[in-house]
C-alpha cells in the first residue's frame, strides 16, 4: 500500500506544470464599506459570484465583481464563519453568540432554519460534500455539532479534547481541525464521526487558518508564532515551515495557480507560498495590505483576493483574567481590500 500511494504521489508530482512567468500579487482596489462592529470570516461563492462577509450581527453579502450589496442575512448573533452547499442551494453561517446555525437559501438569502448546537460558541463551520453534513467547532465547549445539510437535524457531537479553530474538509469524507491550545490537527471521519488521528504541529504554535490542497492531500496551517505549517494530510508530517507575519487568522490554497496564502494582520501583510511539488514550497512575496487584515478568500474563478479591516483606535484596559482585548474599531472605516496578480 506504501509503495502504491509513493507511486501515485510523484505522479501527481510530475503533473505540476512549471512555473511560468512570476505572479505578483498586489491591491486593485480598496472600499471603505463602513458601519460599525466587528468582522471574523469571508467567503466566496465563485460560481454565484457572491461575496459574504461576517459583520458581528449580520452577515454582508456583495457582489463579487462589482463590489456592491446584493442583500444582508439578519440576526446571526456573534456569527463567525460562512459556508455554501451549491447543490443543496444552501448556506450556513456559524451565530457564535447564540450558539446556532442559521441555514439560508443560497439564492434568495432568506432564512430556511435556525438550528441549536451542541455546544457553545460555534466558531469555524464546514460543509461536507461526500457525508452531506455541516460541522461546527464550538470554541467555548471543545465539541464539535454535526448537522444533516439536508434536514437540518442535529446527528451527533464530537467531542475535541481540546479549543478548536479552523477546519476544512477534503471533501472525501474526512474534516481536519486545528486545535489551538493544544497545536495539534485532528483528522475526523465525517461518517463515523470518530477522530482517527490527532498529530502533533511543532514547531507551529497556536494554529490558527487552515487550507488544504485536495488533489495532493496537503494542509497550510497558519501558526501564532510566525510561521506557515505545511502537512501530508495522509500521514500528518510535517512537511516544512514557511515564514509569515504576526497575527495570521486565514490561510486559502489556489489549486489553479498553486499557491497557498496567510493574511497576517499583526503586520497587514499577504504572504504567498507556492507550490512547486507537493513536498516542495518556495515563499515568493510578502505583500502589503493593511494593518488588520487577518482574514480572507479567494475566487477560484478570478484569482482574487479579498480582506477587509478597518482603523482602530486605542486598545481598551483588560478585564481581570484576559489575556488581551482588541483595539476600538473607528465607526465608518470597515474597509474591503481587493488584491489581484
Amino acid at each position: 500500500m506504501v509503495g502504491c500511494l509513493c507511486a501515485i504521489l510523484v505522479s501527481v508530482s510530475a503533473c505540476f506544470p512549471a512555473p511560468t512567468a512570476p505572479i505578483h500579487y498586489h491591491v486593485i482596489k480598496t472600499i471603505v464599506l463602513g458601519g460599525s462592529g466587528f468582522w471574523d470570516y469571508l467567503k466566496l461563492d465563485s460560481q454565484a459570484r457572491r461575496l459574504y462577509i461576517s459583520r458581528g450581527t449580520h452577515v454582508l453579502v456583495l457582489n463579487a465583481d462589482t463590489y456592491q450589496p446584493v442583500g444582508e442575512l439578519p440576526n446571526t448573533m456573534g456569527v463567525h464563519c460562512i459556508d455554501i452547499a451549491p447543490e443543496l442551494n444552501r448556506g450556513f453561517v456559524s451565530d457564535g453568540r447564540s450558539s446556532e446555525v442559521t441555514i439560508f437559501n443560497r439564492r434568495t438569502l432568506k432564512v430556511i432554519k435556525t438550528v441549536k448546537t451542541t455546544g457553545r460558541g460555534p466558531d469555524a463551520l464546514v460543509f461536507d460534500p461526500a457525508s452531506q453534513r455541516v460541522f461546527t467547532f464550538n470554541g467555548e465547549s471543545d465539541n464539535s455539532t454535526v448537522i444533516d445539510a439536508r434536514t437540518g437535524a442535529v446527528v451527533g457531537t464530537i467531542a475535541l479534547g481540546g479549543r478548536p479553530e479552523f477546519a476544512v474538509s477534503d471533501h472525501q469524507g474526512m474534516i481536519y481541525n486545528n486545535l489551538a491550545d493544544k497545536s495539534e490537527e485532528l483528522a475526523i471521519d465525517a461518517h463515523t464521526l470518530k477522530i482517527k488521528a490527532s498529530w502533533p504541529l511543532a514547531p507551529c504554535e497556536h494554529p490558527s487558518g487552515l487550507a488544504i490542497d485536495r488533489a495532493n492531500h496537503r494542509l497550510f496551517v497558519g501558526c501564532h508564532n510566525g510561521m506557515m505549517a505545511i502537512l501530508n494530510g495522509w500521514t500528518g508530517e510535517v512537511i516544512t515551515t514557511e515564514p509569515i507575519g504576526p497575527g495570521v487568522d486565514a490561510n486559502r490554497y489556489d489549486p489553479a495557480t498553486h499557491l497557498a496564502f496567510s493574511t497576517n494582520g499583526g503586520n497587514g501583510t499577504l504572504t504567498v507560498v507556492r507550490e512547486v511539488t507537493p513536498d516542495k514550497f518556495v515563499e515568493l512575496e510578502n505583500v502589503p495590505t493593511m494593518r488588520g487584515a487577518r482574514t480572507m478568500c479567494v475566487d477560484l474563478k478570478t484569482h482574487r483576493i479579498f480582506t477587509v479591516t478597518a482603523k482602530f483606535g486605542p486598545r481598551p484596559p483588560r478585564k481581570p483574567g484576559e489575556h488581551f482585548r482588541f483595539p476600538r474599531i473607528i465607526p465608518g472605516t470597515f474597509t474591503l481590500i481587493v488584491l489581484a496578480p
